[in-house]
């Protein structure tokens, strides 16, 4: 492929479905319902005794049958995602969604005999037999034992799904794609309207380095949430009821937060080390703040501001699309070789969809439908340093994906809070590479930049934390309105700023527009997670060089076969330490302190 005349487009589905009212679809859907059926005639092969070979091969019926679920899915939601307007794809989301439901619950009784029914001593035998691979995967299996209901009740939760959880998350998305914005914005005694028919259009405003611009911006944005936060509002209510009806009083699970700890294989102590730290190191990023409104010469930082530019000049620069492709290739091959050819494997497959456009979903994401199929990234590209770095992150998904696809299905995800570690490393590299080109004063733009993200992707992700375990708490055990939840939000803030930022009312609406608040409850501490580990593993590539790489690309490989907690532990990192995380807030100090050096020469 010449990636010297690649252009903004959208992504090739094809390789997926051809055609989803095709015969070659329904064949293959059809597949998938005579597999089931033949899986459950495998019922009463589920004894004590069963030989471990018949059991592994059950599993491997099992991944069979959820790769060709996860294809069919997988076409649904990116056709979907392309075009949330569309009523055919919305359609074929829900009846694939319903399809994977059904199916899900006729599988089902595996799961729970290996959970509930199989005792523990038959149970160690089948582990220590089968490949290595499915050890850890079988013994997270039976740590969510004890939260597992009967089957009749587990095949009811699976049904209701499909019309209860998922059904409000599609129509927040259906909302917020659609939504229509306002902008007002002042120039001497004129007021001028503009009108955005994109949230992503708006939202890069904030970025401007036009202070009533970006002040103009988030109050368009916050405006039309907050007008809709009796819908959106009740929307999130219900989903957080339903997160502590099935997870504690059904299942059994000790708090809200739990549920996705227990899930992405993590000790709950680990996480409250994550965010008591994240909590007691606040003032890091205060300190900067304060530093910020110095060298934007302001008295005090607003919130409008938190992400202006340093410069006028550097903040209207725009990246042509082919350019900043060939900067984030460059900086993968300079890293490593296969890496590079693995970023270039997804824009050779047409597996990009990258220009900005009506009704396409918001954000950027990398979706892994199978191991072996290349992963599909979804940008909406404009130009800007911000979607420079996007890129890079959403393709170290791509490659933590690919590096993993020897993996069989059910092992080859990385668990939530490790996700994150190639994208936000990608990231690292590329900003690594950018700044040997540059001048004293690039360097002091860009160092600025990086301490943006270091705020936005640690310390925010881990407030947006500590605000879902305040608000599943005051929904759960007060049933609060939605007034008292955006006062929380707002005490949130407070603590999070401290003195250093003024903080104007309308950002108490800002958590009704945070998306994985819907979609994936607790989700943001990945972020946090994800981030201070990847200043560990950074600073050790400075250090190691070259040695380093197959250290780190071997974590990558692991997937979801093994235990956060151990693998990290072999490459000599405590994460259940409060102090290991310390060790990242004291770079973002010395990121700070370096900012401060080169603003003062």
């Amino acid at each position: 492929m010449n990636f010297a005349t690649l252009k903004l487009g959208t992504w090739d589905l094809s390789g997926l479905v051809k055609d989803p009212n095709g015969p070659e679809f329904i064949d293959f859907l059809e597949s998938i319902e005579s597999k089931a059926k033949a899986f459950e005639g495998r019922r009463q092969s589920l004894r004590p005794d069963i030989p471990a070979s018949e059991f592994e091969s059950i599993i491997h019926d099992i991944e069979e049958i959820y790769e060709k679920l996860s294809i069919a899915g997988g076409y649904a939601h990116l056709r979907y995602y392309a075009n949330t307007a569309s009523n055919e794809a919305s359609a074929l989301v829900t009846r694939m969604d319903k399809i994977a439901a059904e199916v899900g619950n006729r599988l089902l009784f595996f799961d729970l005999w290996f959970k509930k029914e199989l005792d523990e001593n038959h149970a160690a035998r089948l582990i220590e037999a089968v490949p290595v691979v499915y050890k850890e995967y079988l013994r997270h299996k039976r740590l969510l034992a004890k939260h597992s209901l009967s089957e009749p009740e587990e095949k009811i939760i699976n049904t209701l799904e499909v019309t209860g959880t998922a059904a409000l998350v599609k129509i927040y998305d259906k909302m917020t794609s659609a939504f229509e914005f306002q902008m007002l914005l002042k120039r001497g005694r004129k007021v001028i309207t503009k009108k955005f028919d994109n949230k992503e259009k708006l939202v890069s405003l904030v970025r401007s380095a036009n202070p009533a611009e970006r002040e103009a911006a988030y109050k368009a944005l916050f405006a039309t949430y907050k007008k809709n936060s009796g819908v959106l509002g009740e929307i999130y209510q219900n989903i957080v009821v339903e997160w502590r009806n099935e997870g504690i009083s059904m299942r059994g699970y000790r708090t809200p937060i739990s549920v996705r700890n227990i899930a992405n294989n993590l000790n709950d102590e680990t996480v409250e080390a994550l965010l008591a730290t994240c909590r007691k190191n606040n003032k890091v990023f205060q300190e900067y703040f304060r530093e910020k409104a110095r060298l934007l010469d302001v008295r005090k930082l607003r919130r409008y501001d938190l992400y202006a530019p340093l410069s006028t000049k550097r903040s209207g620069k725009k990246f042509a699309y082919v350019k900043a492709v060939a900067s984030v290739l460059d900086t993968f091959g300079d890293f490593d070789l296969h890496v590079r050819s693995l970023a270039e494997r997804v824009f050779s497959e047409r597996h990009v969809d990258s220009e900005i456009r009506r009704a396409k979903r918001g954000g950027a994401f990398c979706h892994t439908v199978a191991p072996l199929i290349t992963p599909y990234v979804l940008l909406n590209f404009d130009g800007r340093t911000r979607d420079v770095s996007t890129l890079a992150h959403e393709f170290g998904h791509a490659i933590h994906s690919m590096l993993s696809e020897k993996l069989p299905i059910m092992v080859s995800h990385a668990p939530l809070p490790l996700a994150e570690t190639a994208s936000v490393f990608a990231e690292m590299l590329l900003n690594e590479r950018l700044i040997e080109r540059m001048s004293r004063q690039e360097r002091q733009l860009l160092v600025a930049e990086q301490i943006d993200d270091m705020y936005a992707t640690i310390m925010r992700q881990a407030y947006f934390t500590l605000f879902e375990v305040e608000a599943h708490k005051a929904i759960g055990e007060r049933n609060v309105t939605i007034d008292e939840i955006t006062r929380i939000y707002s005490e949130n803030l407070k603590e999070q700023f401290g003195a250093s930022v003024i903080v104007s009312p309308e950002f108490g609406w800002e958590w009704i527009y945070i998306p994985h608040f819907y979609h994936t409850p607790f989700y943001c501490y990945a972020y946090s997670f994800g981030n201070l580990l990847v200043l560990s593993l950074y600073q050790r590539y400075k250090l190691e060089g070259r040695s380093f790489v197959p250290k780190y690309l071997d974590i990558l490989a692991a997937g979801g076969s093994r235990k956060p907690e151990e693998l990290l532990n072999e490459a000599g990192l405590d994460i259940t330490k409060e102090e290991f995380w310390q060790q990242g807030f004291d770079l973002v100090g010395e990121k700070i302190q370096q900012l401060k050096e080169l603003a003062s020469k």
